[in-house]
């Protein structure tokens, strides 16, 4: 009986969500927030879809999603602007992606569709994150398998590709909890400039993807409690969502079953 007694616990964990941490840090993040289409301006913190592309960039297996809970910020809120060059159009749909392929004589010239945007961006951020592991229908082993294996390549810096915050030039650093202090990224002084409540306004939770490409976002109302942001289990329903400022825009299949 005493043999047996190991691979019962492991059983009974099997299918249990599993936390795990990560601090992030870096000099620049921007969280575009949806009410403003051309011009980037960031939300004062991380959004849990950048947290959840962040975690994924470090370890993803299609067995397992991640869950975040919530979002530490472990610095004051500074802000900087500043001016790029971008295209001015996008491919936002894969009917377009699949007419351009065909026309092999289309040719796109960036130096002709570039513009200048300002950028109001977040710079000296540090964040903790919090999330659950949590096994889809394809996992077939034991969940702490794969948070075992998270923890490793988290202890030694190892991803998929480098984790960014928002922009893919923004390069986010990344450890296990109490690396960002050790790294000399937060000090003990930074918590004191962190206001008590921030609201927020509305924030997306998740987007769903849906047959034909097409993609359904869900929304929730954030705020930051003591630099700590809560994630909901469930988001908005949709009619608490209309008519709020950019919802409009990304709500782009609501009525698609």
């Amino acid at each position: 009986m005493v043999a047996s007694r190991p691979r019962k616990q492991r059983e009974e964990r099997a299918d249990r969500p599993l936390h795990v941490q990560v601090e992030a840090w870096g000099p620049l993040a921007c969280f575009t927030r949806p009410e403003l289409k051309v011009e980037r301006v960031s939300y004062p913190t991380m959004t849990p879809s950048a947290a959840r592309g962040l975690l994924e960039a470090i370890f993803w297996k299609p067995e397992m999603t991640y869950r975040v809970e919530r979002i530490e910020q472990l610095k004051p809120v500074r802000w900087t602007r500043f001016r790029r060059n971008e295209v001015n159009n996008s491919i936002v749909t894969r009917h377009a992606y699949e007419s351009l392929r065909a026309n092999t004589g289309y040719r796109y010239d960036t130096a002709e569709d570039r513009g200048q945007r300002v950028t109001v961006a977040l710079s000296d951020v540090a964040y903790r994150i919090h999330a659950t592991i949590r096994a889809t229908d394809r996992c077939t082993a034991p969940l702490p398998k794969y948070r075992d294996q998270f923890d490793r390549r988290l202890a030694r810096g190892a991803c998929y590709e480098q984790p960014h915050f928002g922009c893919r030039e923004f390069a986010a650093f990344f450890g296990p909890r109490g690396s960002a202090e050790e790294a000399g990224a937060v000090t003990v002084a930074d918590q004191a400039g962190i206001p008590p409540i921030d609201e927020l306004g509305l924030m997306l939770h998740h987007i769903e993807y849906l047959p034909k490409g097409k993609e359904r976002y869900h929304w929730f109302r954030a705020s930051l409690e003591h630099g700590v942001l809560h994630v909901p289990d469930r988001p908005l329903a949709p009619a608490e969502v209309n008519g709020m400022p950019g919802a409009e825009g990304r709500a782009s299949a609501e009525g698609v079953a």
